[in-house]
Parts: structure tokens; sequence; C-alpha cells
């Protein structure tokens, strides 16, 4: 008797049922097998463990190499950036926080005796941030403990970190490469023009010019006026700070800096040899004569009997107690950094309902008795801002002091979330101010036209339609819009005026979207002082009668369970050990639930009405 196979429609379904019956033992199987190595790497810590219990061996140096960006706040995830860790290939961003706590922690730490500083994979960080990180080198410095800095060459921000330290090493190949500091913009107008697009700007502010590369083919001479104003404050205090902190004379340095090209022309091209001879370098040394250097003063060899007793940052920083633990009252910190968007937006931008639910977060914590709003932001959109600015208010009245700390930069719509606080901190180098704001409609009948469409119809009423991108601006409607952008900068400087204690004339003179500096902000009462994070962490706890011992706790959006397994998985010591043996997740792990691209000015726009900004473009490079 043969057997019968099925056929037709229920061959097919008997196929289907076999294919996703594989389907989903494989995904089990994958999963299954993701959490046994997780296990097995927990296992293997712990056996490894055992052989090395203390991460932190006596006479280590403290090793810290930043990569990438130097942030107030991550932008990456936290499930992305715990899986990178894990796979052994970190990301590149490097909190400050983080920097500056280990740092800190080292210069009271018996068993760090030195840091060597290698800078070289540093991409930027602004130079408000390097000054933080720079003021924590001189702490640990000023605790007897050296500084040796080396990379294999070092560009102007990197540089003004390394100036910190005792000796500066340069590989014989490399040099120093100091350029002064530029704002050159992209401007679109005639590619608008070819493309039939109008572009109407409204704005008010003589200096506001963060929307001209739409309008305009060049910077205007008011903003060219502006910049070099500002620019030229931040450049001073680069050259005099660098120059205090090598005890170089300030013009000689900066003629030095002013004629590079022929002093690398006639040192034929040596930049390192050059950059010894006008002492930004204590010496020209490879990794190798680094290493030897270190155990010929003193520094232990390590585990294998090479190179020196080191620990790295990511894990002598794993393994600091968290400053925020417990149930003690204490200092809250709100961070504000990237673009202000509207909504609910992701750590590494600033959105008007997720960063004021933040603030909000911390006013209703019983243990919050002051907090710290630490802003580094441009601006963006207005109502956003005004959002979180209604919620420092809101701090303020329920008798929470607020003190804000300003970043690299705090300018535009980041100053208007500033400016309630009862007192404002920036750095000398703080990029802040620009008070105005912008509105841009864009219009496309002229690129309809080059493709032969038109735009026809009618409308219940003269402004119905008014803000469709297919039809001419209506003057009518250009009225609305700059009555309304009028009414936003006479309440924001109104708003200004009030929280600074000034005539509205008096802000309205230093505003028109006008940038300053920290220092130039100060002596236009912009902003009440000069210092750190730490100096209005201190002003903070100071208001609030906290005495000299409290907790600082960052304000964050929770972590997930999961998120939260992965990171303390990653942070256990006996994990930490395994990875020094080198057993990591696989690289593709890293490319788990990545993050979207940041968004950008003008990627929240919404058509079919005026969006409104207070935005800085003021990120010298």
């Amino acid at each position: 008797m043969t057997d019968r196979r099925p056929t037709g429609f229920w061959a097919f379904l008997c196929v289907l049922g076999r294919g996703i019956n594989v389907v989903r033992l494989v995904i089990i199987n994958l999963v299954f097998f993701f959490v046994l190595f997780v296990l097995a790497l927990v296992l293997l810590g712990g056996y490894l463990g055992s052989r090395g219990q203390h991460l932190v061996q006596n006479d280590s140096v403290l090793v810290i190499q930043p990569k990438g960006e130097l942030v107030e706040q991550y932008s990456i995830e936290p499930m992305q950036r715990a899986l990178a860790q894990l796979s052994g290939n970190p990301p590149k961003q490097t909190q400050l926080r983080d920097l500056v706590g280990a740092i800190d922690a080292a210069a009271k730490d018996t068993r760090i005796t030195r840091i060597l500083l290698e800078p070289g994979e540093l991409q930027g960080g602004g130079f408000a941030a390097l000054r933080e990180v720079g003021a924590a080198l001189d702490r640990f410095r000023a605790a007897g403990k050296p500084v040796v800095v080396w990379a294999p060459s070092y560009d102007q921000g990197q540089y003004y970190l390394a100036a910190h330290a005792d000796r500066i090493l340069v590989d014989p190949q490399g040099g120093v490469m100091i350029t002064g500091l530029a704002n050159y913009r992209l401007f679109y107008k005639d590619l608008l023009d070819k493309l039939g697009v109008d572009v109407h700007l409204f704005r008010v502010g003589q200096f506001k010019s963060a929307a001209e590369p739409y309008i305009l083919d060049h910077a205007s001479a008011e903003a060219k006026e502006a910049d070099s104003f500002w620019m030229g404050g931040l450049w001073d205090s680069y050259v005099n700070d660098v120059a205090k902190l090598r005890k170089l004379d300030a013009a000689t340095l900066r003629a030095d800096i002013d004629g590079l090209p022929e002093k690398i022309a006639s040192a034929r091209g040596d930049l390192g040899q050059l950059s010894l001879d006008q002492h930004l370098v204590d010496g020209l040394a490879t990794p190798a004569e680094v290493e030897a250097m270190m155990r010929k003063e003193g520094v232990p060899a390590g585990k294998k009997g090479e190179g020196f007793r080191q620990v790295s940052l990511q894990h002598y920083g794993n393994a600091l107690p968290d400053p925020g633990a417990g149930l003690d009252p204490g200092v809250s910190v709100v961070v504000a950094e990237g673009e202000i968007s509207g909504g609910k937006q992701p750590q590494g931008t600033v959105g008007g309902d997720s960063t004021a639910a933040l603030v909000r977060a911390a006013r209703e914590d019983k243990r919050t008795k002051a907090l710290v709003l630490r802003v580094n932001s441009p601006g963006g959109e207005v109502y956003a801002a005004e959002q979180i600015r209604r919620e420092v208010a809101l701090t303020r009245q329920a008798g929470i002091p607020v003190i804000v700390s300003m970043g690299n930069v705090a300018a535009s719509g980041g100053y208007w979330i500033s400016m309630n606080a009862d007192r404002i901190y920036a750095e000398p180098n703080t990029i802040t101010g620009s008070i105005g704001i912008f509105g841009m409609v864009l219009t496309v009948p002229g690129t309809l036209d080059k493709l032969g469409v038109k735009s026809d119809g009618v409308g219940t009423s003269p402004l119905a339609g008014a803000f469709d991108i297919t039809r001419p601006l209506d003057p009518r409607v250009g009225t609305v819009i700059q009555a309304t952008i009028d009414k936003g900068y006479h309440d924001f400087v109104g708003q200004v005026a009030k929280a600074r204690g000034k005539s509205y004339d008096a802000i309205d003179t230093i505003a028109q979207g006008r940038v300053w500096t920290g220092q130039q902000a100060l002596e236009r009462g912009l902003v009440d002082q000069l210092g750190g994070l730490g100096d209005a962490v201190a002003e903070a706890a100071n208001r609030a009668k906290l005495g000299k011992s409290y907790p600082v706790r960052y304000v964050e959006e929770p972590l997930g369970g999961f998120e939260q397994f992965l990171i303390g998985l990653n942070e256990n010591a006996m994990v930490q050990v395994a990875q020094a043996y080198g057993v990591h997740l696989p690289a593709w792990a890293t490319q788990i639930n990545a993050m979207a691209p940041e968004l950008k000015l003008l990627r929240s726009a919404q058509s079919g009405r005026p969006n409104v900004y207070a935005y800085c473009f003021c990120s010298p490079r």
C-alpha cells in the first residue's frame, strides 16, 4: 500500500508550516545561544576574576584615551552603548562628567600615582568642556601627582587640553598644529534660485544671521562684525590660557601661530622639532619610549613584565561608586544638550516635552533640594524652549533654587531656557547670547513652473490655503508672520529684562541676535559669574543649605530592565577581567537597535505653518 502525499493547496500549507517552524527554531536558537554566551562571559569572568581580584593595583597609572566627541550626555542610546562596550568597540563619545569624575577620584586615590593622557582620538568637544577637564587635571596636579600627555600629533582642541600637563610629548613624526578659529558656512541662495524655491525670512535682530544662507550668497556685514567680535574674544582667551599654562609670552605665541606656514617651511617640514623649539612640547617620543620613561621613573611593569602598570579610564570609572545613590537630599542635575525640538526627543537633543518632564521630575522628587540645569545648546524651536523655561520658573516658585551652568554653547534658545535661573554660571569661552528669533516659509511655485506644473483653486476665506507651499506667499500672510516674530522677540527681550533686573531697552541693546563669549556676557550682565559645573553645583548646594557632603544626581530617562542588565553586566569587575583576556561580544552585536541620526535644524519643520526658531549657528572650527 503506497503513502498518499498531500497535493495542491494542502501541500502548500504543509510546506509553509514547516518553513515557519524552521524559522521559529532558528530564532529560538539564536536567542538561546546569545543568552548562553552572556552567561558564559559572566562565568568565565568569575574564573578569571579569581586571578585578578583587584582591578586597580598600587602604583598604577590612570591612562585616559578619550575617543570621539566630548559630550555632556551620550546621544547614543543606553542599549547600543552597552552592547558596543561589551563587544570591545566603545562608541566614539566621551561623557564629560565621567571624565572629570574619574580624574577627581584619582586625585584622592593612593593607588593612582599619575595620569597619562592620550588625546589623539579626541575629535572635538568645545573649549568650555575642555576647560572643565583641564581644571580637573589642575586639581590632580595640585594633589602632588604628575600629568603626562602624549599624542601622535595635536590639533588646537587637543592641545588646549594638553597644555594643563606637567609634560607634553609628541611623536617625532607629529607636531602641534594651531591654526586659529573660523566660522565659515555654506550659502544656498543661488541654488534655491535655480530650483525656483522662494524663501521668505522673518526675523528681529540686526545680528540674527542664522537663516542668512537661505536668502544671501555671502555673509552679511553685520554677521561678520558680530562673529569677529565673539570669535576674537574666544581666540584671545585661547592664546592667553595656553601662554599662561606653558609659561610663554602671549604676543610671541600669537606671532608664532600667525607665521606658522613660513616657520614650517624654514624647519623643512619638521613640525615636531618646530613644536619643541617653540616650547609647545617638552620632548619627542615614540610610544615605546613613553613606556620606557614610565618604568625609569618608578612605575612597576605590567602583569607580564611588559609596559607599565596601568588602568584605563573606562575600567577605573566603572568601579567608582554612584555619587547619586541613596535617599539623602541633594542636588539634581538636568542636562539640556543639543538642538531644541518639540515633543519627546532622545538623549543628545532637547525635547520640549521630554526635557520639561525631566525638570518636573526633579522638582517632584523629595530628594531634590536644589536643581542645576546644565545647558549646552544652540537653541531651536521657540515653543519647545518656552515649555522648558516654564518648568524652570515653576521649580523656583516651589522654593527650589535653580542654577544654570552653561557649557560650550548656551545661545538663543539655549539662553531662553536659562534666563529664569537664580544664578547663571558660564565659562569665559562659553558661547551665549544671540537673543533673537526668526521664522521661515518656503514656497515652490517657481519650481513647479520649471516643471510645467500649476497650482490653482479656491478658498472659503482670504487666508484659506495661505501656507500652501505650491502658492506664492500672500503679502498679508507675511504681515501676520512678521507680527508674530516681533511679538516673540519682544517677549524674549522682556522676559530676559525681568529675569536680569534690567530695563527692556538695556537688554534690547545687547540682544539683536548678537553672540557673546561668557566673559563678554558677564560684562554685559547676561550671566552672573564665571565658573564650571562644579561651581554651579556648589552654589546650588549652598543655597539649599546642604552642608559640605551631599549627593549629586543626574535626572535622566530611566532605563529598561534589559538595558540595566547589560550596563550592569558591562560594569561588572569580573566581566572587565574577562575582557582584558580578549573575551568580547561579537562585533555584529553593536549594530542592534542603532539610533537614528541626530535631528538638524528644519528637519522637524512642519509644512503648512511658519516655523519659528531661536537658533544660533555659532560653533567655530
